[in-house]
């Protein structure tokens, strides 16, 4: 199949903007809860008509400190109740938000604010505020920047405290579909970040889209309240799409800032989501804690007969659905039955306890793993997106998903795939185009197609299968053409993996880099009772050798020999965003690791 077209469920909005819903739903249903917000440790609940007053008066605030309509106003800050506060007080008064990540260096920064040509900004901290300094002397246009830690609502308060509401809502009234909401700039794992112009038209199209269509899977069970944590940050499409999600949708959000486990796993448990979105990683470290405490236990091998019975038992599910099997055997649904206590329901309880539906986006996920979680009583329903795509444009449905594929077109979308096999995305998702950058929007936008760059497969059902990026493909000096996707993925299985780069362009043959976990080694080392290792003697054990070498041969029984993995290197310490080895959403910046690891790279090539 080369195109695939999901009918829509949402109609295009004629009027208004993402403001809007705030002050509806207040008026509809003032004491509903729409926020879980945690002050001092505690999660206290903030309701429609709190935060629609809380908004207004931030809203009156920003007006009397001088933001006006179509003016625009950084955000620099981690997933926290405040930002979602500022988006709507923000799209109230008709401005427009540049998400900045918490992590950006001070050039990055300046690039932004200066492409985007911002007239204030909204940080979290005083090391914030110091980046945003270094660089003041080159944005001239800046001209008012607060400080979240340092009372920077209060005193937005105080000062709007004579602006009249009827100023605030004309603002809000002016607002129409086609009003850029957000200038995202991409993370750029090559070149300079790119803002892509995306309208309240855009978010609002996506969202009712998503509610609609995957409303039911936002309960625990039916009935309850549909409620989740958002741990993504706020500064990716993903997290934002969520948030405006949530609003829309009426299901209490709250803010988690940490994607560290320590912090992350007690408010999971705390606030208890009915269903969670997240990107690959925080599956995989949910599944590799499981294991590692089993192995602790001396479980391990229940544990993994616990993992076969629930991927078979998962495997059987999506045949029957899909009509090709009967479902579980009597045998099988038993056998699963008894691991639900002993296993499952602590996989559950790891999340909070209520999480039955979970989204997964911002890379691939494993079919194995995707598995594994159904089998556990978890369904994930892995989806694709760009930020030019306002997040999702395809999706696993509710009833039918087919694990290791990103789904079908979400309604009202339509994938195409070129005669490269490049995927093409048309729909009323895909943004307006690129800030001060028309060569680059005209290489992108093709009369209303975006054209992502990315490589992939429609199977006879419409699922889309993400084969690679098109500028990512290696060829070797013999002529051979290697996606190295796929083969990373496999490798990174492994629970001692955290990073796996294949190089090989222009080069005789496959090779990769590879990066350890630290919390799952030092759980290696304890098990075998080795005693603690410095990073440099740690990658020159021979026993932690050979089990990176077992993921190195599961990874290439996908592929031929002529695109396997001949050689690896394990580094001692891992890429980071800090040392400009990853982008702000964690993908690896190819050309910048071969250039540091240049030594590393060329090693793997001598005889």
């Amino acid at each position: 199949m080369r195109e695939f077209t999901n009918p829509p469920m949402a109609s295009a909005p004629l009027v208004g903007g993402l403001a809007d819903v705030v002050f509806d739903h207040a008026l509809e249903d003032p004491l509903h809860i729409a926020f879980g917000r945690k002050t001092d440790d505690v999660w206290r609940d903030v309701t429609s008509a709190e935060f629609r007053d809380q908004v207004m008066s931030l809203a009156k605030g920003l007006l009397a400190q001088g933001v006006r309509f179509g003016d625009r106003v950084a955000i620099m800050c981690r997933t926290r109740y405040e930002w979602t506060l500022f988006d709507y007080a923000l799209w109230t008064v008709g401005a427009q938000v540049v998400p900045v990540y918490p992590t950006s260096s001070a050039e990055q920064v300046f690039w932004m604010l200066h492409d985007a040509q911002v007239s204030a900004a909204m940080v979290e901290h005083e090391d914030h505020a110091m980046t945003i300094g270094s660089v003041i002397d080159r944005l001239p246009q800046l001209r008012r920047l607060w400080q979240l830690d340092a009372d920077a609502v209060d005193e937005l308060n105080r000062a709007g405290q004579d602006v009249d509401d009827e100023v605030v809502n004309r603002h809000r009234r002016a607002v129409t579909p086609d009003s850029i909401a957000t200038i995202i700039y991409t993370s750029g794992t090559t070149g300079r970040p790119k803002g892509c112009l995306i309208s309240h038209a855009n978010f609002m199209f996506e969202a009712e889209t998503v509610i609609r269509r995957w409303e039911p899977v936002f309960h625990s069970r039916r009935g309850d309240e549909a409620t989740t944590l958002l741990f993504l940050p706020l500064a990716h499409v993903f997290g934002r799409m969520v948030q405006v999600a949530a609003v829309r949708g009426r299901v209490k959000l709250g803010h988690q800032p940490s994607l560290n486990a320590a912090a992350l796993i007690p408010d999971l448990a705390a606030f208890r989501p009915s269903f969670i979105l997240a990107v690959p990683y925080i599956f995989e470290k949910v599944f590799n804690a499981a294991r590692r405490k089993a192995e602790k236990d001396g479980k391990t091998g229940p544990f993994d007969k616990a993992v076969e019975c629930a991927v078979r038992y998962a495997d059987a599910m999506e045949a029957k659905a899909f009509g090709t099997g009967p479902g579980p055997s009597a045998a099988l649904r038993m056998q699963h039955s008894l691991f639900e206590k002993l296993v499952y329901a602590k996989v559950r309880d790891a999340m909070g306890g209520r999480v039955r539906h979970a989204m997964s986006g911002g890379s691939g996920m494993d079919r194995r793993l995707g598995l594994f979680f159904s089998g556990a009583g978890v369904e994930i329903y892995e989806g694709y997106g760009l930020t030019e795509s306002t997040a999702a444009a395809t999706a696993n449905p509710p009833e039918r998903t087919r694990y290791g594929t990103v789904g079908q077109a979400i309604p009202g979308t339509t994938v195409y795939i070129a005669e490269d096999g490049e995927v093409w995305l048309n729909g009323g998702n895909v943004f307006q185009g690129y800030l001060n950058d028309p060569k680059a929007t005209d290489a992108t936008l093709h009369e209303g197609w975006l054209a992502t760059g990315d490589l992939g497969a429609l199977d006879e059902d419409g699922y889309l299968t993400i084969t690679g990026r098109k500028k990512e493909i290696l060829v070797t000096s013999g002529g051979k053409s290697v996606s190295p996707g796929q083969l990373e993925e496999r490798v990174r299985d492994h629970p001692l993996v955290a990073q796996c780069i294949v190089v090989g362009n222009d080069r005789p043959y496959i090779a990769a880099l590879v990066t350890l976990d630290g919390e799952a080694v030092e759980h290696w080392l304890n098990m075998r009772r080795k005693p603690p290792m410095s990073p440099t003697d740690l990658v020159r054990d021979p026993d932690l050798e050979t089990e990176v070498r077992r993921a190195v041969v599961a990874a290439n029984t996908l592929v031929s020999q002529a695109e396997s993995i001949r050689t690896f290197r394990i580094l001692a310490h891992q890429f980071s965003e800090e040392h400009g080895l990853l982008t702000p959403s964690l993908k690896l910046k190819r050309k910048a690791i071969e250039t540091a690891y240049s030594a590393e790279v060329e090693a793997l090539y001598r005889a």
